[in-house]
């Protein structure tokens, strides 16, 4: 596989569809190839369902948004509130780097409202960190290389830290011109409609999506629906000026200095 080519690594089934979707979309229409990938199966994601159930409704409801933008699905590879920093974890993550070979790395923003999203964080920038490293054992191995990989850092969710603090993006990308295959994309996730109601209050998650995307285009100053990215220090990743992210999307991606 190529540098052309982007790799989504979320938390939980429907985080990529929450925070990254849009911008998935946009580069499969640049040209990338496209790859999607859930550390966890999503088996605590049912008041209904035993744990073993609903994480295969939840795998299934996954694949369906990841072919619906034809993008590769990649498996989960733990349960939910166990995406631990720990080496048999970060070897998976790592061997699937190692397999994609991606000139993109989409993952969660560091400080985000629960440990699985920023272990989540943690474990993509490592992973990533040591593509190159043919010393570092992944699981199943894999061969290192050592091309660029510029990873980039979601919004949390509700673009609030832990404590509440508003976190502002670096690049706001448009999504209004992919709301719709947006919108598809976390429709799939039926079976997280009632479980996100009665445990997170969000009265409609498809809602919550747009109402969200809705805040972050008013904060861009220039898009009416925006998804947000920081972009990871280079050191150890790529270039200093390397910026695939903006060379691909062009005028749908705005600067935070240039769009205040």
């Amino acid at each position: 596989m190529s540098t052309r080519s982007v790799l989504a690594i979320a938390a939980h089934p429907d985080d990529i569809e929450f925070l990254m979707a849009g911008t998935l979309v946009l580069l499969g229409q640049a040209g990338y190839e496209l790859h999607y990938m859930n550390l966890a199966n999503g088996c605590c994601g049912s008041t209904e369902l035993d744990a073993q159930a609903i994480a295969k409704v939840r795998q299934k409801e996954a694949e369906q948004a990841a072919t619906s933008i034809g993008a590769r699905f990649h498996e989960s590879i733990c349960n939910d509130l166990e995406i631990f920093y720990d080496q048999p974890t970060l070897a998976q993550v790592a061997s699937v780097i190692r397999l994609v070979r991606p000139g993109i790395v989409l993952t969660h923003g560091p400080s985000d409202y629960m440990e699985d999203h920023m272990n989540t964080c943690r474990l993509a920038v490592t992973a990533a960190f040591s593509r190159g490293m043919p010393n570092f054992p992944v699981e199943p191995p894999r061969q290192a290389y050592g091309d660029p990989v510029t990873v980039y850092h979601a919004q949390p969710y509700s673009h609030r830290d832990p404590t509440g603090q508003l976190v502002t993006p670096q690049y706001y990308v448009n999504v209004e011109p992919v709301a719709e295959q947006k919108w598809a994309m976390l429709s799939c996730h039926q079976s997280q409609k009632k479980w996100l109601d009665e445990s997170q209050g969000l009265d409609s998650y498809l809602h919550t999506m747009r109402q969200l995307d809705a805040e972050l285009g008013t904060l861009s100053g220039c898009f009416q629906a925006a998804e947000g990215w920081r972009r990871h220090l280079h050191l150890g990743f790529c270039e200093p000026d390397d910026d695939p992210l903006a060379e691909a999307l062009g005028p749908q991606l705005a600067r935070a200095d240039e769009s205040e």
